[in-house]
Protein backbone atom coordinates (compact mmCIF):
# COMPACT_ATOMS: atom_id res chain seq x y z
CA UNK A 1 0.00 0.00 0.00
CA UNK A 2 1.32 2.97 -1.26
CA UNK A 3 1.87 5.81 2.30
CA UNK A 4 -0.66 8.42 2.36
CA UNK A 5 0.38 11.84 0.97
CA UNK A 6 -1.43 14.65 3.36
CA UNK A 7 -0.33 17.68 0.58
CA UNK A 8 -1.80 15.64 -2.11
CA UNK A 9 -5.19 14.77 -0.65
CA UNK A 10 -4.81 19.06 0.69
CA UNK A 11 -3.96 19.82 -2.68
CA UNK A 12 -6.56 17.78 -3.66
CA UNK A 13 -9.32 19.63 -1.51
CA UNK A 14 -8.05 22.97 -2.38
CA UNK A 15 -8.69 22.18 -6.47
CA UNK A 16 -12.67 22.17 -5.05
CA UNK A 17 -12.68 25.23 -2.95
CA UNK A 18 -13.63 28.50 -4.19
CA UNK A 19 -10.75 30.44 -3.88
CA UNK A 20 -11.87 33.79 -4.69
CA UNK A 21 -13.68 33.69 -1.34
CA UNK A 22 -10.62 32.88 0.14
CA UNK A 23 -8.66 36.24 -1.33
CA UNK A 24 -10.84 38.25 -0.26
CA UNK A 25 -9.98 37.26 3.44
CA UNK A 26 -7.10 38.31 5.45
CA UNK A 27 -3.52 36.86 4.98
CA UNK A 28 -2.90 34.29 7.64
CA UNK A 29 -1.43 35.43 10.73
CA UNK A 30 0.97 34.13 13.09
CA UNK A 31 1.43 33.77 16.63
CA UNK A 32 4.32 32.49 18.59
CA UNK A 33 3.81 30.07 21.52
CA UNK A 34 6.86 28.93 23.22
CA UNK A 35 6.66 25.69 24.74
CA UNK A 36 8.52 23.93 28.29
CA UNK A 37 10.74 26.73 28.88
CA UNK A 38 14.11 24.33 29.84
CA UNK A 39 16.43 26.44 30.43
CA UNK A 40 19.67 24.33 30.31
CA UNK A 41 22.72 26.47 28.35
CA UNK A 42 23.63 25.52 25.11
CA UNK A 43 26.87 25.93 23.65
CA UNK A 44 26.53 28.88 22.46
CA UNK A 45 24.44 31.03 25.59
CA UNK A 46 22.80 30.26 29.03
CA UNK A 47 19.53 29.82 29.29
CA UNK A 48 18.61 33.22 29.60
CA UNK A 49 20.50 35.09 27.14
CA UNK A 50 18.24 32.36 24.99
CA UNK A 51 15.63 33.55 26.79
CA UNK A 52 16.08 37.07 26.00
CA UNK A 53 17.16 36.90 22.53
CA UNK A 54 13.56 35.17 21.64
CA UNK A 55 12.02 37.60 23.55
CA UNK A 56 13.44 40.18 21.72
CA UNK A 57 12.64 38.61 18.80
CA UNK A 58 8.99 39.11 19.36
CA UNK A 59 9.11 42.44 20.79
CA UNK A 60 11.10 43.80 17.81
CA UNK A 61 7.95 43.48 15.79
CA UNK A 62 5.30 44.61 18.24
CA UNK A 63 3.70 41.46 19.30
CA UNK A 64 2.90 39.42 22.43
CA UNK A 65 3.81 35.93 22.80
CA UNK A 66 2.93 32.78 24.73
CA UNK A 67 4.71 30.67 26.70
CA UNK A 68 3.82 27.22 28.48
CA UNK A 69 6.11 26.35 31.29
CA UNK A 70 6.82 23.10 32.96
CA UNK A 71 6.45 24.27 36.78
CA UNK A 72 9.89 22.33 37.09
CA UNK A 73 11.56 24.69 34.92
CA UNK A 74 10.44 27.89 37.05
CA UNK A 75 11.34 26.45 40.66
CA UNK A 76 14.80 28.76 40.71
CA UNK A 77 16.06 32.27 40.44
CA UNK A 78 17.02 31.83 36.80
CA UNK A 79 13.39 30.76 36.22
CA UNK A 80 12.07 33.09 38.32
CA UNK A 81 13.70 35.53 36.35
CA UNK A 82 12.99 34.99 33.07
CA UNK A 83 9.23 34.57 33.96
CA UNK A 84 9.49 38.10 35.39
CA UNK A 85 10.42 39.32 32.35
CA UNK A 86 7.72 37.24 30.37
CA UNK A 87 5.05 39.21 32.32
CA UNK A 88 6.71 42.67 32.20
CA UNK A 89 7.04 42.56 28.69
CA UNK A 90 3.45 41.84 28.55
CA UNK A 91 3.34 38.26 27.31
CA UNK A 92 1.31 35.12 28.47
CA UNK A 93 2.48 32.45 30.49
CA UNK A 94 0.20 29.39 30.52
CA UNK A 95 0.77 26.12 32.23
CA UNK A 96 2.17 22.81 30.85
CA UNK A 97 2.02 20.91 33.71
CA UNK A 98 4.95 20.57 36.59
CA UNK A 99 6.43 17.46 35.49
CA UNK A 100 5.87 17.34 31.75
CA UNK A 101 4.03 13.94 31.78
CA UNK A 102 2.44 12.27 28.78
CA UNK A 103 -1.11 12.12 29.71
CA UNK A 104 -2.67 8.63 28.66
CA UNK A 105 -5.56 9.07 30.10
CA UNK A 106 -5.78 6.79 32.29
CA UNK A 107 -5.75 8.60 36.14
CA UNK A 108 -7.20 12.57 35.26
CA UNK A 109 -7.31 12.72 38.88
CA UNK A 110 -3.31 12.70 39.49
CA UNK A 111 -2.57 14.37 35.95
CA UNK A 112 -4.56 17.18 37.36
CA UNK A 113 -2.41 17.52 40.19
CA UNK A 114 0.29 17.78 38.30
CA UNK A 115 -1.47 20.48 36.34
CA UNK A 116 -2.31 22.48 39.86
CA UNK A 117 1.39 22.11 41.23
CA UNK A 118 2.14 24.23 38.07
CA UNK A 119 -0.42 26.06 39.14
CA UNK A 120 0.97 27.26 42.70
CA UNK A 121 4.37 27.97 40.98
CA UNK A 122 3.06 30.60 38.08
CA UNK A 123 0.34 31.84 39.38
CA UNK A 124 2.56 34.94 40.93
CA UNK A 125 3.87 35.84 37.56
CA UNK A 126 1.66 38.70 36.54
CA UNK A 127 1.61 36.91 32.61
CA UNK A 128 -0.17 34.04 33.94
CA UNK A 129 -3.29 33.23 32.65
CA UNK A 130 -5.47 30.00 32.80
CA UNK A 131 -4.47 28.68 29.67
CA UNK A 132 -3.20 25.07 29.94
CA UNK A 133 -1.45 22.90 27.03
CA UNK A 134 -1.07 19.42 27.04
CA UNK A 135 2.50 18.41 26.97
CA UNK A 136 3.32 16.31 23.53
CA UNK A 137 -0.26 17.81 22.44
CA UNK A 138 -1.18 14.26 24.04
CA UNK A 139 -5.15 14.86 25.58
CA UNK A 140 -5.75 11.19 26.05
CA UNK A 141 -5.79 7.99 24.54
CA UNK A 142 -9.77 6.82 25.25
CA UNK A 143 -12.87 9.03 25.35
CA UNK A 144 -13.04 8.60 28.75
CA UNK A 145 -9.78 9.85 29.90
CA UNK A 146 -10.10 13.08 27.36
CA UNK A 147 -13.53 13.81 28.98
CA UNK A 148 -12.54 13.48 32.82
CA UNK A 149 -9.56 15.70 32.49
CA UNK A 150 -12.03 18.09 30.03
CA UNK A 151 -14.11 18.61 32.79
CA UNK A 152 -11.64 18.88 35.43
CA UNK A 153 -9.82 21.97 33.38
CA UNK A 154 -12.97 23.74 32.53
CA UNK A 155 -14.18 23.18 36.24
CA UNK A 156 -11.33 24.71 37.26
CA UNK A 157 -11.31 27.88 34.67
CA UNK A 158 -8.69 26.74 31.68
CA UNK A 159 -9.48 27.07 28.63
CA UNK A 160 -7.31 25.05 26.25
CA UNK A 161 -3.80 26.35 24.72
CA UNK A 162 -4.13 24.98 21.22
CA UNK A 163 -1.71 24.94 18.76
CA UNK A 164 -2.88 24.81 14.69
CA UNK A 165 0.58 24.70 13.53
CA UNK A 166 2.42 21.48 14.66
CA UNK A 167 6.33 21.53 14.07
CA UNK A 168 9.51 18.93 15.12
CA UNK A 169 11.12 22.23 15.65
CA UNK A 170 12.93 20.35 18.87
CA UNK A 171 14.16 17.61 16.06
CA UNK A 172 15.89 20.21 14.40
CA UNK A 173 16.84 22.11 17.26
CA UNK A 174 18.79 18.40 18.67
CA UNK A 175 20.23 17.96 15.48
CA UNK A 176 22.01 21.46 16.06
CA UNK A 177 23.00 20.79 19.36
CA UNK A 178 24.43 17.43 18.86
CA UNK A 179 26.49 19.29 15.93
CA UNK A 180 27.39 22.06 18.32
CA UNK A 181 28.76 19.74 21.05
CA UNK A 182 30.71 18.50 18.94
CA UNK A 183 32.34 21.55 17.54
CA UNK A 184 30.87 24.81 18.50
CA UNK A 185 32.21 26.73 15.63
CA UNK A 186 30.36 24.31 13.07
CA UNK A 187 28.45 26.63 10.73
CA UNK A 188 25.33 27.44 11.17
CA UNK A 189 24.01 27.99 7.91
CA UNK A 190 22.91 24.58 6.44
CA UNK A 191 21.00 24.48 10.13
CA UNK A 192 19.45 27.62 9.59
CA UNK A 193 17.92 27.02 5.97
CA UNK A 194 16.66 23.45 6.86
CA UNK A 195 14.94 25.13 9.69
CA UNK A 196 13.12 27.99 8.01
CA UNK A 197 11.80 25.40 5.36
CA UNK A 198 10.64 22.96 7.89
CA UNK A 199 9.16 25.63 9.52
CA UNK A 200 7.25 27.39 6.75
CA UNK A 201 6.36 23.78 4.84
CA UNK A 202 4.15 22.91 8.28
CA UNK A 203 3.02 26.65 8.36
CA UNK A 204 1.37 26.52 4.88
CA UNK A 205 0.43 22.70 5.19
CA UNK A 206 -1.66 23.83 8.26
CA UNK A 207 -2.76 27.04 6.80
CA UNK A 208 -4.36 24.89 3.72
CA UNK A 209 -6.44 22.70 6.04
CA UNK A 210 -7.62 25.95 8.21
CA UNK A 211 -8.49 27.15 4.31
CA UNK A 212 -10.54 23.73 3.87
CA UNK A 213 -12.21 23.59 6.92
CA UNK A 214 -13.29 27.21 7.77
CA UNK A 215 -13.21 28.60 4.16
CA UNK A 216 -10.58 30.93 5.08
CA UNK A 217 -7.08 31.61 6.68
CA UNK A 218 -6.66 32.35 10.72
CA UNK A 219 -4.67 33.21 13.08
CA UNK A 220 -2.33 30.96 13.77
CA UNK A 221 -0.50 29.14 16.97
CA UNK A 222 2.99 28.23 16.42
CA UNK A 223 4.31 25.15 18.26
CA UNK A 224 7.92 26.38 19.26
CA UNK A 225 9.99 24.86 21.88
CA UNK A 226 12.95 26.84 24.08
CA UNK A 227 15.24 25.83 22.55
CA UNK A 228 18.69 26.74 20.68
CA UNK A 229 17.69 26.80 17.41
CA UNK A 230 14.99 29.22 18.03
CA UNK A 231 17.18 31.54 20.49
CA UNK A 232 19.70 31.72 17.18
CA UNK A 233 16.84 31.99 14.17
CA UNK A 234 13.05 33.21 15.67
CA UNK A 235 13.81 36.76 14.62
CA UNK A 236 14.61 34.95 10.82
CA UNK A 237 11.74 32.83 11.14
CA UNK A 238 9.59 36.27 11.46
CA UNK A 239 10.97 38.37 8.96
CA UNK A 240 10.45 35.37 6.32
CA UNK A 241 6.96 35.10 7.26
CA UNK A 242 6.02 38.77 7.19
CA UNK A 243 8.51 38.94 4.13
CA UNK A 244 6.29 36.15 2.82
CA UNK A 245 2.77 38.22 3.18
CA UNK A 246 1.65 36.76 6.62
CA UNK A 247 0.64 38.80 9.60
CA UNK A 248 2.43 38.70 12.90
CA UNK A 249 -0.63 38.91 16.09
CA UNK A 250 -0.61 38.50 19.40
CA UNK A 251 -1.15 35.37 20.47
CA UNK A 252 -3.57 36.13 23.12
CA UNK A 253 -5.84 37.74 19.95
CA UNK A 254 -4.93 33.76 18.34
CA UNK A 255 -6.74 32.11 21.58
CA UNK A 256 -9.59 33.81 21.18
CA UNK A 257 -10.70 32.80 17.90
CA UNK A 258 -14.25 31.28 17.85
CA UNK A 259 -13.41 28.08 15.80
CA UNK A 260 -10.65 27.27 17.87
CA UNK A 261 -12.19 27.77 21.42
CA UNK A 262 -14.54 24.90 20.80
CA UNK A 263 -13.41 20.97 21.55
CA UNK A 264 -13.21 18.47 18.95
CA UNK A 265 -14.33 15.13 19.50
CA UNK A 266 -12.46 13.41 17.04
CA UNK A 267 -9.67 10.69 18.51
CA UNK A 268 -6.90 9.81 19.28
CA UNK A 269 -7.07 13.66 20.84
CA UNK A 270 -5.07 16.23 20.42
CA UNK A 271 -2.23 17.49 17.97
CA UNK A 272 -3.50 20.31 16.11
CA UNK A 273 -6.71 21.79 16.82
CA UNK A 274 -6.53 22.48 12.85
CA UNK A 275 -6.42 18.45 12.43
CA UNK A 276 -9.14 17.87 14.99
CA UNK A 277 -11.22 20.30 13.21
CA UNK A 278 -10.66 18.28 9.84
CA UNK A 279 -11.33 15.07 11.23
CA UNK A 280 -14.70 16.11 13.01
CA UNK A 281 -15.54 17.33 9.10
CA UNK A 282 -15.20 14.13 7.84
CA UNK A 283 -11.55 14.29 6.50
CA UNK A 284 -9.93 11.88 8.57
CA UNK A 285 -7.60 11.30 6.08
CA UNK A 286 -5.67 14.21 7.04
CA UNK A 287 -4.80 12.52 10.58
CA UNK A 288 -1.66 11.00 11.62
CA UNK A 289 -0.40 10.12 15.09
CA UNK A 290 1.82 11.58 16.27
CA UNK A 291 0.75 14.81 13.60
CA UNK A 292 4.70 15.78 13.54
CA UNK A 293 7.45 13.72 14.80
CA UNK A 294 11.45 13.00 14.22
CA UNK A 295 10.32 10.25 12.58
CA UNK A 296 9.09 12.13 9.51
CA UNK A 297 12.26 14.36 9.24
CA UNK A 298 14.75 12.16 10.37
CA UNK A 299 15.95 11.28 6.15
CA UNK A 300 15.77 14.56 5.32
CA UNK A 301 18.52 15.74 8.10
CA UNK A 302 19.98 12.72 7.18
CA UNK A 303 20.09 13.59 3.48
CA UNK A 304 21.58 16.91 4.09
CA UNK A 305 24.24 15.52 6.04
CA UNK A 306 22.91 17.64 9.38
Amino acid sequence: MTRFDRRAFLAGLLALGTTPAWAADAAPGLSVTIDDFDLSPDPLMSGEARDQRLREAVERRGVKAAGFVAGRNAVDEVGARVLTAWSDGGHLIGNHTFSHGYYNGSDPQAYWQDIAKAEAVLKPFAGFRKLFRFPFLAEGKTVEGRDALRKLLSDNGYRNGHVTIDTSDWFYSSRLLARLKADPKADLAPYRQAYLDHMWEKATFYDGVAKTIFGRSIDHTLLMHHNVINGLFLGDLLAMFKARGWRLVDAASAFDQPELIRTYDAMPSGQSVVLQAAIAAGHPELARYPGEDSAYEKAKLDALGL
